[in-house]
């Protein structure tokens, strides 16, 4: 019954809900409280998408303290079962334990996941909103996904690469380790940020630690409260990360019972194929030994659809895996992007139709410039930024050196050599650029290395606004053809000292593929017989004519672009010939007949994989992707190197500060492809996109952007100096905390941001008091809002007021803090935290609009 309470009363409401198992029921959990979990509990998370889309399943969790009672443990099975029974299909079931929780159950909390000591009390206070008699030690991980446990109270528990914070409920003090980057400490001040204003209504000072020396103040009240530190700081444990070689395998079990025994029997390892699950049996994948999945067929058993989990867990002891690895059970029909991207393709019923339905309205907005710029969703599905009606300048790489290529020969490349086309385009009125990369698969090492050193240059030249893309023969992507109209011809040999790489030959046969500009390209092919196929068209070019050969399976739109082709290849008289009609001459070009491919034309690729978004890191030595579920614009930081696989392409993402792993960023595409459990092909387009030059078949994958996004971006440097302020008395609060009663504010009655300023002579170093910034738009914060008398002022001594008339103390530039937090939703339609995430100028633009500025 509590189960169908709970699910009652979250029926057609998306988001996230939590319970906890408190007495063996489900208790709900408030949001102001999700993210916090303490370690002696269980708790069910069911995350329900904003958007009913295509491929879009509900996630339905249990996770495990590491000090969790059995029976709530139990308990929390049990009403997993019954509320996946509840909900039907198209769920997703997780478990998680405490340390080791998925990406997916990550993705949830932002800015991170705290875990903490203890359990509840019988009262159910999951966290106490303006109660500052607290004393506790967090340590944060501020690698992504951010991360935080309560930890003791001590100088032992700190070492040099993680970040802590001593939270003492008026005053809460972060000290990073001096072995973590501008970037942890960023994500680190995030979660100090969120619970300021979570569990303190953001009324606490915050003081932040980058140089013991300097931050002597600061270190005067962690004394207080810790002692004095006696030895070094230790170097915290190693992480176990699991690296792309150790993703690269996977094996599939066929799971089933025989007699009174069950059974578990390998079926097959990497590459996988979707044909392999039945649909009246179970399966289990292990994915590298660190996660495990269940995949129940829609007609197996209900008795074998409950032991899911218990049979995960039984095959991670028979294989000794460790106790907390993750285990994922997804349903026939409800597969998560996760599992799917396991297998060499994967195609649902829904996807089948939408393609058919859909191909036919696609290509006809192709060419329309308007709707793609417009619609960088449809430029990021049909992969066009426009229709390729830009500037074309072209390069071929002879002697490690770029020379250019004649405009008449701009789309006639050769096998043997590398290329350089710059693409320039406007969008929206600004220029804009794409650096296609291409390869022959017959070029040199040594040529590949001067193309990527050549681009390199090129970027330079361009201040860094060159979209960097890397092209393999034959795997060009629709853009790429669209810039040659279709004309694309790949011969055989290298380029030659003036750019004309046909090679000297009285035979050559060339290869015909395409139906528009979008997808047609020409390749030259060894002259034989061998080489035709029934689905395609070739061009037979001999001493004195040219054939013109049409397989039986082409269409008429291929017919079309191939005479278009022709005139680019060769000016010869033409002779059409049909299969099944060939002259004898045709034959003798070739060497006579031979047996040729007669099928017909393969079905297109309806692979039904949704796009994934992941952090590159190789710091401790191979490369490790972090996924991030349910990804936005959010998760790109500026110091961040993101990886975006979209199946048909990869995309390198460079945050603005960055810029020292761009040489690794290619090698990076190509090993994930390399390693990647499904087989991917190497040839997978690698496209470098760099913070602030973001193209819309990037941007499309994203549910919103904001190109004004990083216009009003703090760095981590530029938040910890903040503005100058008074001193507080230090003094005052050390007695304070001696006595655990920290009940007023220091002397400056401010709460905001503490932070040690640097300069030259030491002597002058400071504790400040700085502006309050959030992840999105820092500069909009300031130190005085919130400071407010009984929860808020009146609206009508805030709005439409003129600086002088306002009341005593407020800030005039952030006179919408003061409000309440009821009467801020009531006015301006989103929470304080909401609003101050915005870029600034639409700040302005609501303050203005509603009579605050």
């Amino acid at each position: 019954m509590d189960t169908l309470r709970a699910l009652s009363a979250i029926k057609n409401q998306r988001g996230l809900h939590i319970w906890i198992i408190e007495n063996l029921k489900m208790v709900p959990v408030p949001e102001r409280a999700h993210g916090n979990f303490f370690e002696q509990h269980c708790y069910i998370v069911l995350h329900v998408p904003q958007e009913a889309t295509q491929g879009a399943n509900k996630d339905l969790h249990y996770w495990v303290g590491k000090l969790a009672d059995p029976q709530a443990l139990a308990a929390a099975g049990s009403f997993i079962q019954n509320l996946q029974e509840a909900l039907g299909g198209a769920t997703v079931q997780h478990r998680e334990v405490q340390g080791h929780e998925s990406a997916c159950f990550r993705s949830y909390f932002r800015p991170g996941i705290i875990s903490r000591k203890g359990g509840l009390a019988s009262a159910l206070k999951h966290v106490e909103t303006n109660v500052y008699n607290i004393q506790r030690l967090l340590c944060i991980r501020g690698r992504k996904p951010v991360s935080a446990t309560e930890v003791d109270l001590s100088w032992n528990s700190f070492n040099k690469d993680d970040i802590f914070l001593l939270d003492l409920g008026k005053m809460m003090i972060q000290w990073n380790g001096p072995q973590t980057s501008a970037a942890e400490k960023a994500r680190g001040l995030a979660l100090t940020r969120s619970l300021q204003d979570r569990e303190r209504g953001g009324r606490a000072q915050i003081g932040v630690v980058d140089d013991e020396a300097e931050a002597t103040e600061l270190m005067q009240i962690m004394e207080a409260v810790l002692g004095c530190r006696v030895g070094n700081l230790r170097a915290a444990l190693p992480s176990k990360t699991i690296n792309q070689l150790q993703k690269a395998s996977v094996r599939l079990y066929h799971v089933y019972e025989k007699g009174r025994d069950l059974v578990v029997q390998e079926l097959a390892t990497c590459p996988l194929t979707q044909d392999l699950l039945q649909k009246e049996d179970c399966y289990i994948l292990d994915h590298g030994g660190f996660k495990i999945y269940v995949w129940q067929g829609r007609m197996s058993s209900p008795q074998d659809k409950k032991a899911a989990f218990s049979r995960a867990l039984g095959f991670i002891q028979a294989k000794g895996y460790p106790s907390h690895t993750n285990v994922e059970v997804v349903d026939d029909g409800a597969e998560s992007a996760a599992f799917k991207q396991l297998f060499q393709s994967w195609s649902g019923e829904q996807r089948r139709k939408r393609s058919l339905r859909g191909t036919s309205k696609l290509l006809q907005v192709k060419l329309d410039v308007g709707k793609l710029h417009s619609q960088p969703e449809l430029a990021a599905q049909l992969r066009m930024v426009d229709d390729g009606s830009g500037k074309v300048e072209v390069w071929y790489i002879q002697n490690s050196c770029r020379q250019s290529v004649d405009p008449k020969r701009h789309g006639q490349l050769c096998a043997g050599s590398c290329y350089l086309i710059l693409y320039t385009y406007q969008r929206m009125g600004l220029i804009q650029y794409i650096l296609y990369l291409w390869q022959g698969l017959q070029a040199a090492a040594h040529e590949i290395k001067a193309l990527n050193s050549s681009a390199e240059e090129l970027d330079v030249l361009y201040h860094g606004a060159l979209v960097q893309e890397h092209v393999t023969m034959g795997s060009e992507p629709p853009h790429f053809l669209a810039i040659f109209k279709g004309q694309l011809v790949v011969f055989q040999g290298s380029a030659g000292p003036i750019g004309k790489g046909q090679p000297v030959s009285a035979t050559r046969l060339f290869h015909i593929q395409g139906t528009d500009s979008c997808d047609t390209r020409t390749m030259e092919v060894p002259a034989r017989a061998s080489a035709l196929n029934s689905r395609d068209i070739f061009l037979l070019v001999t001493a004195g004519l040219c054939y013109l050969w049409f397989g039986k399976g082409c269409s008429g739109d291929q017919r079309e672009m191939a005479r278009t082709v022709v005139t680019v290849i060769s000016t010869k008289n033409q002779e059409m010939v049909l299969e099944g009609q060939e002259p004898p001459h045709f034959w003798e070009a070739l060497g006579g007949p031979a047996p040729y491919p007669s099928n017909k034309r393969l079905p297109e690729d309806m692979s039904d994989f949704q796009p994934r978004l992941f952090e590159c890191s190789s710091q401790t030595g191979p490369l490790v992707l972090t996924e991030v579920v349910f990804f936005s614009q959010e998760d790109l930081d500026k110091y961040d190197v993101m990886l975006l696989d979209t199946w048909q392409e990869i995309f390198l993402w460079l945050g603005a500060a960055a810029s020292q792993w761009k040489q690794e960023a290619a090698a990076w595409g190509r090993e994930y492809l390399k390693t990647h459990p499904a087989g991917r092909s190497p040839a997978t387009p690698i496209v470098l996109v760099k913070q602030g030059h973001e193209p819309p078949i990037f941007t499309g994958w994203f549910r919103t952007w904001d190109p004004y996004k990083w216009t009003n971006n703090q760095s981590y440097e530029e938040v910890v100096e903040g503005s100058p302020g008074a001193v507080p008395t230090i003094s005052k609060i050390t007695a304070e905390i001696n006595t655990f009663q920290l009940s007023r504010w220091p002397s400056t009655g401010r709460p905001g941001l503490w932070a040690v300023r640097g300069s030259e002579d030491s002597s002058e170093n400071k504790l400040e008091l700085g502006p309050k910034v959030d992840g999105s738009s820092a500069s909009s914060y300031h130190s005085s809002p919130r400071a407010t008398i009984n929860g808020g002022l009146p609206r009508e001594q805030l709005m439409h007021q003129a600086a002088e008339d306002l009341p005593e103390g407020v800030d005039p530039a952030h006179r919408e803090s003061y409000l309440s937090d009821s009467d801020f939703q009531d006015i301006f339609g989103r929470s304080k935290e909401e609003f101050y995430s915005m870029a600034k100028w639409r700040q302005q633009q609501e303050k203005k609009q509603f009579g605050f500025f």
